[in-house]
C-alpha cells in the first residue's frame, strides 16, 4: 500500500485555499498553450474562456490530491477502521487492486478498482473525488458568500482585489489596476498607464501617446 499526492485538506477551507492556489497557474497554463497554438487577438478572445481556465484549475487541484493504492483487503481494513466515513466505490468486484481519496471533513471516501492500469486509474479517481467532494462544496461555498468579496478567486481563475485598492484580473489574463493610479494590461499585450502620467503601448508594438510625464 502506497500514497500519491500531499493534497488532503482537512477542512472546506483548506481546500478552498489550494483551489485558489491554483487559479494563476491555471491562467498562466491557458495563456500559454494559446501562444503555442499562435491564437490572433481576436480567436483568443473567443477561445480563451472563463470556463476553458476553470476546467485547467479543476485538474491541477484534482491532480494534487492524495491518493491510496494498495490491494482490495487493504482496502477492506481501512474501511474497517473508518466507519463513519461514507464510501463511494467505482468499478468491478472482480479485479484486486483498488485506489482510494478520503476527505476527513466531509467523512466521505471515494474508491476505485483497477487490475493493470495504475497511471490511469489514479486520474480517474481523482476526477472523481473531484466532482463528488470537491466542486459541491467549492459551488455552496461561492454562492453563500458576494461573488466579488476582497481578494476571492472565482471559480473561472479570476481575481478582484478591492475595498479600495482595486485590482480585477480577469481569467483571460487582463489586468486592472485602479484607485487610481490606473493601469489596465489586456490579455492581448496592450498596455495603459493614466492618472495622469499617460502611457500606452498597442499589442503591435506601436507607442501612441508614450511616457508623457
Amino acid at each position: 500500500m502506497d500514497t500519491e499526492g500531499s493534497l488532503s485538506p482537512a477542512s472546506v477551507g483548506d481546500a478552498r485555499a489550494a483551489f485558489d492556489a491554483v487559479g494563476p497557474t491555471a491562467k498562466q497554463v491557458v495563456r500559454e498553450a494559446a501562444k503555442a497554438m499562435e491564437f490572433d487577438r481576436e480567436e483568443y478572445r473567443d477561445r480563451v474562456t472563463a470556463p476553458v481556465v476553470e476546467r485547467a484549475r479543476n485538474v491541477l487541484f484534482a491532480d494534487r490530491l492524495a491518493v491510496t493504492v494498495g490491494t482490495r483487503a487493504e482496502f477492506n481494513r481501512w474501511v474497517d477502521d473508518s466507519p463513519n466515513y461514507e464510501v463511494t466505490l467505482f468499478g468491478s468486484d472482480d479485479v484486486d487492486r483498488v485506489v482510494w481519496h478520503a476527505a476527513p471533513f466531509a467523512d466521505e471516501v471515494v474508491a476505485a478498482t483497477f487490475q493493470s492500469e495504475r497511471d490511469a486509474a489514479v486520474g480517474t479517481l481523482r476526477r472523481q473525488a473531484f466532482s463528488r467532494i470537491y466542486r459541491p462544496r467549492f459551488a455552496e461555498d461561492e454562492a453563500a458568500g458576494p461573488p466579488d468579496a476582497p481578494g476571492r478567486d472565482s471559480a473561472d481563475g479570476s481575481r478582484n482585489d478591492s475595498a479600495d485598492g482595486s485590482r480585477n484580473d480577469s481569467a483571460d489574463g487582463s489586468r486592472n489596476d485602479s484607485a487610481d493610479g490606473s493601469r489596465s494590461d489586456s490579455a492581448d499585450g496592450s498596455r495603459s498607464d493614466s492618472a495622469d502620467g499617460s502611457r500606452s503601448d498597442s499589442a503591435d508594438g506601436g507607442d501612441p501617446e508614450r511616457d508623457h510625464r
